[in-house]
C-alpha cells in the first residue's frame, strides 16, 4: 500500500476523483492506493463465490455488489473500500447516495465484510475494526491468506489466518482460525469453509 499524494482530500473530491478507480480508498483524507495483486483479487472473487452460494441456497435477501465504497457518518474524509460486502437489499431505499451511486452510508444496511489483507494489514487489523464495529456491522472477515499481518495480530510464528470477528455489544470477539479448520459463521451457519478453499495456488 502507498499514499499517493501529501494533499489531503475532502470525501468529494475522492468521489469525484477517484469514485470509480477500484484501486484507492481514502482514510481521514490520505487517499491509499491498496495496490491489488492478482493472488489478492483470486481470493477475494472466491470468498465472495463461497458467499453467494450461501445466499442463495439460503434465500436471503442480500447482494454483493461489484464495487461498492462505505462513507462512515462520523469520519468527514473517509471512504472504504472492502474486497467483499454483503447488502441487505430491503435497506437499500434508505441509503441517501446508493441511486447515484455504489456509496453505503448506514451500517444498517450491512451484513458483512471481509477484507483480503495486503500490504496495508495494519488498517484490516486496526482501523477497519474499529470503524466496522463503530458502524455495527455484524460479522467482519480478516482473510490473511498470506500471512503478513503483525505478530500480535496472528502469532508467531506468522501463517495464515482467517480471523471472524462478530460484534457482541459494540466490541468485536475474534476467532482465528488456521489451514485446515472449518470456519464457524454466525451469519452464514450453514457455511462450509476452509482457509484451504480459498487460498490462491
Amino acid at each position: 500500500m502507498t499514499y499517493t499524494s501529501s494533499k489531503l482530500l475532502t470525501f468529494e473530491e475522492f468521489i469525484a476523483q477517484y469514485g470509480d478507480n477500484t484501486r484507492y480508498e481514502l482514510i481521514d483524507g490520505e487517499l491509499r492506493d491498496m495496490e491489488p495483486t492478482g493472488p489478492h483479487e483470486a481470493v477475494a472473487g472466491s470468498i465472495a463465490g463461497k458467499i453467494y452460494v450461501e445466499i442463495f441456497n439460503s434465500n436471503f435477501n442480500w447482494l454483493i455488489p461489484k464495487n461498492c465504497l462505505i462513507k462512515p457518518p462520523a469520519a468527514e474524509a473517509t471512504a472504504l473500500r472492502p474486497d467483499v460486502i454483503v447488502l441487505d437489499k430491503s435497506e437499500l431505499n434508505k441509503e441517501p447516495l446508493w441511486q447515484k451511486e455504489p456509496i453505503i452510508c448506514n451500517g444498517s444496511t450491512i451484513k458483512l465484510v471481509a477484507e483480503v489483507v495486503s500490504n496495508n494489514w495494519q488498517d484490516d487489523y486496526a482501523r477497519k475494526v474499529e470503524e466496522y464495529a463503530f458502524l455495527n456491522i455484524s460479522e467482519y472477515w480478516i482473510v490473511d491468506f498470506r500471512g503478513l499481518g503483525g505478530l500480535q495480530f496472528i502469532g508467531n510464528p506468522k501463517q495464515p489466518t482467517f480471523t471472524v470477528c462478530q460484534l457482541v455489544n459494540g466490541v468485536y470477539q475474534q476467532k482465528q482460525y488456521r489451514l485446515g479448520d472449518t470456519i464457524s459463521s454466525y451469519l452464514l451457519p450453514n457455511l462450509q469453509l476452509k482457509l484451504d478453499d480459498i487460498m490462491y495456488q
